[in-house]
């Protein structure tokens, strides 16, 4: 756990800079519109260690798959969100030197990013001899105009000598991925254009030998100064316009970048793109900075306004929640239907692709209740779109049905680690969940019977073919698996994989009864076929041990040592850092929930015994060095009455990357689990469910907190929910009538 920034309600900023947690910095300063982000680097030059990422939605790269030893079956190559050419970039000088903070003598630094505005300041005064100059940066990308990026710098001499300034800003396609296999750079320059005050260049990503498309990228940039424009730049991967003067003795000087970015996602040819550019450029010219400001003040308080969660009497809790919320829709906001959310979002490279199963089970909750039910639609039409992909990756393991992928950004499996790729199939019984859970919480039952319904034959058909019958037990099993817990591979019959392949092929027969004729004809879906599902389920082995009471995580799990990770060495941990794979596998420590995750799932339909008693026996052994483990603990916990072990966890989801509880967020924030942290607080504290169709909460107040408050949507109504020490307010806010459950007992709505 490392804290490098101030408790602050609104505010992510510190007064310090170690340069040993610059990466730190950035990826906690990271900001994003869904159409473009970047991390909070620097945009003037920094010699020191330091990740430069600008990532652009949609826009990848197939890089060739790289292994020791191919296996039949593997993804030819691994997908990517590839660097975007850098349009951020400043050279700032001042007598002829470049401004470096891994170089300069410094003073007064500030960096803060302001989760209510979107808006990332920082400043400084740099110490040069007997010279002072006061730096001051505020940048933001647009969420009123999702293509623009607007930067200002203020220059202030507070010397008694004056200071010569020179300010060059560029756009700059000598970029590069830091987890590129093979070392390559991505762009290529098709054009260029400049003046004295604005720069163009259009780029193309490099030829691929998979038939995935190459991206056209077009940066126009807009420089403004009360400096003297100077001869532009250019090289062979870079246009950039220059600006000086002397700037006296207690006087200021601002300079402005403003770029618009566009990309071939949106437009056919690149006169298309020009004339885009042109137009967006003309546009954003109209307004001041002060007023683009305003723009992006007021967009991001519309989002606050539907997504607020408020925490009374604890500013720790309060920062995490906004701060995963800000996040989450710095990444996706439901506005493109062609894109998912990211682990790592616009924040950094690691995990490389753009959807895990991540979107279905941990951010539809969330989206379903913060917005629209369009976006969630969305998300799941966004898998049926990649159906045939999914049909193509069980085609390459020689099985029948959909396998969707672990990791894709167009339906094709591109992930190379194999006990992943190939194992870890759970993930199918995900994306089916996410139909049901969209279909239970929205009241629409139109997706399900049509689209939805040709993804659930698909992943049926795949379970009926990945199990096998075993004479010895007359059961259905599932060997060569790993479970959510990926510190175990190979395993044989997890209980988890089993339980959600016995539940799918269930409620593929389910819904099969509410499709018409037409659509059981396109689909091929006979009365046999259904009859084996049915068999399937009905002889499934869901490995179990009555002694102790619990679902057994596979076959062999109990002859483990089981020794909890309370009686580890703390400075083994994380496990991950310290422990050989090897080591890792052979032990009992859980990486995220595992059959706790079933539970989670269809937390009605167990008794509250069983859920104590799995909890019990497995969160002692669980290590939560997955980002998405702490808040299903928690929302179990809180369904317990573990008040203080739900509370502990809400507080390791919610500051996760904050804290860097698991020492692993120099690379990027942990996107999708951010959503764990409203998981937590409303499925959990507040206990919301849908049970048999009726909205049920069921609340209970942290001890450390004097109340929350939050709003959700459902099924056309707006609602308010307020917990304070003197009991639950729940108003309808907009909508029809509608009766809930509070407490268990029913509580009728009226809009006021």
């Amino acid at each position: 756990m490392k804290r490098i920034f101030e408790i602050n309600p609104w505010k992510v900023i510190t007064h310090t800079f170690n340069k040993e947690d610059k990466r730190l910095q950035e990826s906690m300063t990271s900001t994003g519109n869904e159409y473009m982000g970047m991390r909070g680097m620097f945009e003037e030059k920094y010699s020191g260690d330091t990740h430069k990422g600008i990532y652009l939605g949609g826009v990848w790269f197939p890089d060739k798959t790289r292994v020791g030893w191919w296996k039949n079956g593997y993804p030819e190559y691994f997908g990517k969100v590839i660097n975007a050419v850098d349009f951020v970039s400043v050279d700032v000088k001042l007598d002829g030197e470049s401004v470096d903070l891994a170089k300069d003598e410094f003073s007064d630094f500030e960096l803060s990013l302001d989760m209510k505005s979107g808006i990332l300041t920082r400043s400084y005064v740099v110490k040069r001899g007997e010279k002072k100059v006061r730096l001051n940066f505020e940048r933001f990308v647009s969420v009123d105009m999702k293509e623009l990026y607007a930067n200002r710098i203020t220059v202030e001499n507070l010397s008694s000598a004056s200071v010569e300034v020179e300010i060059e800003s560029a756009i700059d396609a000598d970029v590069f991925n830091e987890d590129s296999n093979y070392d390559e750079k991505f762009w290529n320059v098709l054009s260029k254009k400049k003046d004295q005050t604005t720069g163009r260049l259009v780029a193309e990503t490099i030829e691929n030998n998979f038939g995935t498309p190459q991206f056209t990228t077009e940066m126009l940039m807009e420089n403004v100064s009360d400096l003297d424009a100077k001869e532009p730049v250019e090289t062979e991967l870079k246009v950039a316009n220059v600006f000086s003067g002397t700037l006296e003795s207690g006087k200021k000087t601002v300079f402005e970048k403003r770029v618009v970015v566009l990309t071939s996602r949106d437009y056919e040819t690149l006169e298309d793109l020009d004339a885009a550019g042109e137009k967006l450029s003309a546009k954003q010219a109209e307004s001041s900075f002060d007023e683009l400001k305003e723009a992006q003040a007021n967009g991001w308080a519309k989002r606050w306004e539907k997504a607020d969660v408020v925490v009374e009497g604890n500013d720790e809790s309060q920062q995490g929640i906004r701060f995963n919320l800000f996040q989450l829709f710095s990444t996706y906001y439901g506005n493109d239907a062609r894109l998912n959310i990211g682990p790592k979002g616009f924040t950094g490279e690691k995990y490389g692709g753009a959807t895990y199963w991540d979107t279905e089970g941990f951010a539809v909750p969330l989206y379903l209740a913060l917005a629209d039910q369009s976006v969630t639609r969305n998300l799941l039409e966004y898998r049926h779109e990649q159906l045939p992909g999914a049909y193509h990756n069980a085609k390459q393991q020689g099985l029948a049905g959909a396998l969707f992928p672990m990791v894709t950004f167009n339906g094709i499996e591109c992930h190379n680690e194999w006990e992943i790729t190939f194992e870890e199939i759970h993930r199918n019984g995900t994306i089916a969940y996410a139909i049901y859970n969209y279909t239970r919480y929205t009241g629409d039952t139109e997706y399900v019977t049509h689209d939805g319904f040709d993804v659930l034959v698909g992943i049926a058909r795949f379970w009926a073919d990945r199990v096998h019958f075993s004479k010895r037990k007359g059961m259905y099993m599932i060997h060569g698996v790993t479970g959510p817990n990926e510190y175990e591979n190979n395993v044989n019959n997890n209980w988890y994989t089993n339980m959600l392949a016995k539940w799918c092929l269930n409620y593929a027969n389910e819904i099969a009864d509410k499709v018409d004729a037409d659509k059981t004809a396109e689909l091929g879906l006979t009365s046999e076929e259904r009859a084996k599902w049915h068999e399937i389920a009905d002889n499934m082995y869901l490995p179990e041990d009555k002694e102790l009471g619990i679902f057994v995580q596979h076959d062999t799990f109990l002859d483990k040592d089981l020794t909890p990770v309370k009686d580890l060495p703390q400075d083994q941990l994380p496990l991950n850092q310290h422990w050989s794979w090897d080591h890792i596998l052979r032990s009992p420590y859980i990486k995220q929930a595992d059959v706790l995750q079933g539970i989670y799932y269809f937390v009605e339909r167990f008794t509250q015994e069983q859920k104590e008693r799995n909890f019990d026996f497995y969160e002692p052994l669980t290590v939560h060095e997955s980002s998405l483990s702490p808040s299903i603990h928690a929302i179990l916990a809180a369904d317990l009455h573990k008040e203080d072990k739900a509370f502990e966890m809400y507080s390791r989801t919610a500051r996760l990357d904050l804290d860097n509880y698991n020492n692993d967020t120099n690379d990027g924030l942990h996107i999708t689990s951010m959503t764990g942290s409203w998981l937590a607080i409303v499925q959990g504290f507040a206990g919301m469910r849908v049970i048999d169709d009726e909205l049920q909460f069921a609340p209970f107040l942290p001890k450390e907190w004097t109340g929350y408050k939050f709003r959700i949507n459902f099924r056309g109504r707006l609602l308010s929910i307020s917990v304070s020490q003197e009991g639950t307010q729940i108003d309808l806010l907009k909508g029809d009538d509608l009766t809930i459950k509070l407490n268990g007992k029913d509580l009728k709505l009226t809009a006021k």
